[in-house]
């Protein structure tokens, strides 16, 4: 786990970007894109480089971390819309090749087994953009997920619900979800996690420094070989060791 310290949510935002460009210069590439408020300022520098310096999504293919049960794709509160508001419609990514669970779905279930084999089909993810929950969890896989799990049905928690009921107004916020299971993020080819402001400081610490548990789910990235956590300083604030994440990002940017 490779953990940079940055100045700003601005400068997290622009290192994450940084990391997708590589990527789609180098050839088609699988994405993985989270939602949420803490990649939307990487998007808007994504972009804004599509725009200004002729970055270009034409060749890759994105997959969407998760989605609400019951929610159907142009419901504006859905992923699906949400990606194409924050991201897709902005960019010449191909829309067919833009996949989000389906959360109006029959058959829940059946539906994530669908999404585990297609993400398969296209070779994995290559580069997965994730966030971190205030309780630690990535996508939506919640405190006690299977750290193997596979794309699945999941319930949110009181806490997830409370997180994300600014989105929803007075409606209630669903309490089932289709997610990718911490499994399925661990084989991404490589991880990209953002982490913006002090409400995520202590799911951080237990995160980058805490025992591998299922008690914080995003824990197994620490198994990971190629997770970049991109932090500003109030997320990075309970962190132990901060001195030698900053020494070991100098060491190896001198190197570069």
């Amino acid at each position: 786990m490779h953990v940079i310290l940055c100045d700003s949510a601005a400068e997290v935002a622009v290192a994450a970007a940084d990391l997708v460009t590589r990527r789609v210069r180098r050839g088609p590439a699988v994405l993985g894109l989270a939602t949420g408020g803490t990649p939307q300022p990487t998007y808007r520098e994504l972009i804004r480089r599509h725009r200004e310096k002729r970055l270009s999504f034409a060749r890759a293919t994105a997959f969407t971390l998760d989605e609400y049960v019951g929610l159907i794709p142009t419901d504006p509160r859905s992923y699906r819309a949400t990606i194409l508001r924050d991201f897709a419609a902005h960019v010449d990514l191909p829309l067919e090749r833009l996949h989000t669970p389906q959360g109006g779905a029959p058959d829940p279930a059946a539906e994530a087994q669908r999404y585990e084999e297609l993400i398969a089909a296209a070779g994995g993810v290559d580069l997965q953009i994730l966030g971190i929950g205030t309780n630690g969890h990535i996508g939506f896989n919640e405190p006690g997920s299977s750290l193997s799990s596979r794309t699945t049905v999941r319930a949110l928690t009181r806490q997830t619900r409370t997180d994300n009921s600014r989105f929803f107004g007075r409606d209630p916020v669903p309490r089932l979800c289709i997610t990718q299971g911490l499994g399925t993020i661990s084989r991404a080819q490589e991880v990209v996690l953002l982490a913006v402001g002090r409400g995520k400081a202590r799911a951080v610490r237990d995160m980058v420094e805490g025992p591998v548990s299922a008690r914080c789910p995003a824990s197994v990235l620490q198994f990971h070989p190629r997770t970049t956590v991109l932090l500003e300083q109030e997320a990075a604030s309970q962190l132990e060791y901060l001195d030698d994440y900053r020494e070991a990002a100098r060491l190896l940017h001198e190197r570069d």
